[in-house]
């Protein structure tokens, strides 16, 4: 009989994998991920609505969405068809573009301060106070017609007051937007009329009236010359900048390019087609050259719900309205609720043909449309800001299973949270936002990853000074340390080759941090399977590093750098996995940013050959110095601090020493060593500064107790040390015997007076003795 195999058994799991569950906006709870197509995931994001500069409300969005999309990615490894928009056509592109065009104009036609041109700010700001002030004031407080000028002064005083402002934000939450630029309008126009008193009509003075008074003007200027801008290119040109810098910014906040990116205006013929299919099938009608959506028509047939996302928000006017934009026209409605597939076009707006005359594609539709172009009638994932949920996202899914006659068209939603800057919703509208250039000029892209990294995704985001220096500073300082020791051990054990001494160097410490690393890593697993739990996740990083970093302290030094390795090699893996990287890919830890000089030069592998032999040097000096024991040799070792403390601190080169002798060679940025010398530096100052104060308040508080004592005893109460008067007569000593009308003093008087006698014999004496040493010593 031939030999065979023992029989093989199939393993039996000690604990489940978990399953991916992403908090979906369609059922407001956390869902098991299943994408319609094995690993392949259909991925449609909202892009921004290019008018204006990007701000920290889109960084909290894109930067979120970019993390979320490399988890998909670069952890679950899922092939993800990632699509993004760009609307450049928009009420708010189309009255940004007009106000920008005619206020240019106005500015390149005027040559002079003029009168006319004063008065013709001047109406400007009555019409702006009458149209947008008077909306916050209380009725008390609204100028009477002609009066506007006359009254600001009192509402400038009034607006200093905290509570009489907020009771205007409560009426209208623009009101300071609109009092601040009507403010410096009217501070401007005070300033013209001085300037056109004292004869200076410069073109300088005209422009720069223009420019305050923008604002204000670009209104008046677009309600009387608004109809007459026809040309494309003008609304283009204002898109196309604004495209160009939102990406420009996306780059520098290392957000991945869209796998696919759609333009409104490359897809009008097909938007056109899509509501031409939405009216066939019965949800769409026309009135007046514009097509609506019929949300009851819609709502009542079979297998469809609108508003799947917020049905609380149904009739909520202020969010329709604001969805349908600021240009809509709202009459032939049927229902409050119906929102523009198609809007008409009126004098002064882009347009373009379509089977209801000359118009163009209301905002909602335009998702719909290049998002079906691309992944047909279902997608797996949408995403956006919360704040489009309603109407903006519950619209498109109307529409899109409207048109597909479908029930479902998306079935993941997932929606990033607000964000508030130091308590206060940010918002473009308000003129409240802070730039994305203003705040990398504050903070690096790193840091802000890392600010939203430690807060949930769908949660509400408060930025703060606070969470920048403290929570994000804290974590990126401890990873930057970490990988710096770890990657200055590596070198060191590379330096000195494998340790061929037989030792076993697998003991219970390398087994427990083993242990640790696996526990991590199934950890981090679960963290961002339970709906991407990025706060948990870095946490369970922080923490394993926490662990190493003991392990790093273990006495003897005897350590297993290939656990090490693997430790580090782990925590960078997905710390770069999450966007945070920098450098090359291949490097121990998370990389630091590299200027345009430095190219790819490793400047870790040419500098650590020399300086291993600068150190070795400096360690041999100390040894001999130490050993020696004779004080002339500390000169060595001061030659040996001001080698490690400033020769090499410029050059980025940092020496810890050791238990075993040998220092530990690590490469810093120089900024950063030469900040934790001057910071050391000044700590050393300022308590040597506190210690001569010490001595120097007790010096003057010995003096002034010295200088009591210059008065002798027997003359201590007697004139002038005493008024004239106070006694009548002495005894030998100089004790006070009768008070200044010849009676005789009491005992009680009389012992006061010699314990004071006496106190002061003994700071005669001390006087004296002193007095005698400062002579002896200038002698």
């Amino acid at each position: 009989m031939a030999v065979q195999q023992p029989p093989w058994a199939v393993p039996h799991p000690t604990s489940s994998e978990p399953v991916l569950k992403v908090y979906n906006s369609l059922t407001r709870s956390k869902t098991e991920f299943v994408p319609i197509n094995g690993r392949h995931v259909k991925w449609y994001n909202c892009g921004p609505t290019v008018y204006d500069a990007s701000h920290m409300g889109h960084a909290r969005n894109y930067v979120t969405q970019d993390i979320l999309r490399r988890i998909l990615t670069d952890y679950f490894r899922y092939d993800v068809h990632f699509v993004m928009n760009i609307t450049d056509i928009d009420d708010k592109i189309i009255i940004r573009a007009r106000h920008n065009h005619l206020v240019s104009n106005l500015r390149s036609e005027t040559t002079s301060l003029t009168p006319a041109l004063i008065d013709q700010v001047w109406d400007a700001w009555i019409s702006y106070v009458r149209s947008k002030v008077s909306k916050g004031l209380p009725e008390p407080e609204r100028s009477q017609a002609g009066s506007e000028r006359d009254q600001w002064p009192k509402l400038v005083t009034l607006f200093q007051d905290r509570v009489w402002r907020q009771q205007c934000l409560q009426r209208d939450e623009k009101f300071e937007m609109h009092f601040n630029a009507s403010n410096v309008t009217y501070n401007a126009l005070v300033k013209a009329e001085e300037q056109l008193k004292s004869g200076q009509t410069g073109v300088e003075h005209a422009h720069a009236l223009i420019d305050l008074a923008k604002d204000v003007l670009a209104l008046s200027l677009d309600k009387q010359f608004g109809s007459t801008v026809s040309d494309h290119t003008i609304f283009r040109s204002l898109a196309a900048f604004w495209e160009g810098e939102f990406f420009k910014d996306m780059r520098r906040l290392r957000v991945r390019d869209p796998d696919t990116l759609t333009r409104v205006t490359e897809y009008v013929p097909e938007i056109v087609s899509f509501v031409e299919g939405i009216v066939k099938n019965g949800y769409g009608y026309e009135v007046d050259g514009s097509v609506y959506f019929d949300t009851r028509a819609f709502d009542k047939a079979d297998n469809h719900t609108y508003a799947k996302l917020e049905p609380w928000s149904k009739g909520n006017r202020e969010l329709l309205e604001e969805g349908e934009g600021a240009l809509s026209v709202a009459t032939g409605r049927r229902s409050a609720a119906d929102f523009a597939l198609w809007k008409a076009s009126k004098p002064g707006e882009p347009s373009w043909p379509s089977p209801w005359g000359p118009g163009r594609p209301g905002w909602h539709i335009e998702c719909s449309v290049m998002a079906s172009a691309i992944f047909g009638e279902n997608m797996d994932i949408h995403s956006g800001g919360i704040d489009l949920a309603f109407p903006h996202h519950d619209n498109e899914m109307a529409q899109s299973e409207a048109y597909h006659d479908c029930s479902a068209w998306v079935n993941y939603f997932i929606h990033t949270g607000h964000l508030h800057i130091e308590g206060l919703k940010m918002s473009k509208s308000l003129k409240n936002f802070i730039t994305i250039d203003e705040i990398l000029q504050k903070y690096t892209a790193r840091q802000l990853r890392l600010a939203f990294l430690t807060q949930l995704w769908n949660a509400k985001v408060d930025f703060s000074e606070s969470l920048m220096t403290g929570e994000v500073r804290g974590i990126e300082t401890a990873f930057n340390n970490f990988f710096t020791n770890v990657k200055a051990l590596i070198n060191q054990a590379e330096a000195e080759g494998p340790k061929l001494d037989g030792k076993n160097r697998f003991q219970q410490p390398e087994r427990e941090l083993t242990d640790s690393l696996h526990a991590s890593q199934t950890a981090f697993r679960a963290a961002l399977c339970d709906s991407f739990n990025t706060p948990e996740a870095i946490n369970i990083i922080r923490e394993l590093v926490s662990k190493t970093n003991v392990y790093l302290k273990t006495p003897g030094g005897n350590l297993e750098i290939g656990l090490v390795t693997r430790v580090a090699r782990w925590v960078g893996d997905m710390l770069r996995m999450f966007g945070l990287g920098e450098g090359e890919t291949q490097e121990i830890g998370w990389g630091q940013e590299r200027s345009a000089a430095d190219g790819s030069v490793n400047r870790e592998e040419i500098l650590m050959p020399y300086l291993r032999t600068l150190s070795s040097f400096r360690d041999g000096v100390r040894k001999l110095a130490i050993a020696k024991g004779d004080s002339a040799l500390k000169d060595i070792l001061a030659l040996s601090d001001k080698l490690r403390d400033v020769d090499l601190v410029p050059l980025g080169v940092a020496l810890d020493d050791q238990e075993d002798g040998k220092a530990l060679v690590k490469l810093v940025s120089p900024e950063e060593l030469v900040k934790a010398r001057e910071e050391k530096r000044a700590q050393a100052e300022a308590k040597a500064a506190r210690k001569a104060a010490a001595v120097e308040a007790e010096r003057q508080k010995r003096l002034a107790a010295l200088e009591k004592g210059r008065v002798p005893p027997q003359e201590l109460f007697r004139p002038p040390n005493v008024p004239e008067g106070t006694y009548g007569s002495w005894d030998a000593n100089g004790l006070p015997l009768t008070d200044g009308e010849g009676k005789e003093l009491s005992k009680s008087a009389s012992k006061k007076l010699q314990k004071e006698w006496t106190l002061q014999t003994k700071r005669h004496e001390d006087f004296l003795e002193w007095q005698k040493q400062q002579q002896e010593g200038q002698q």
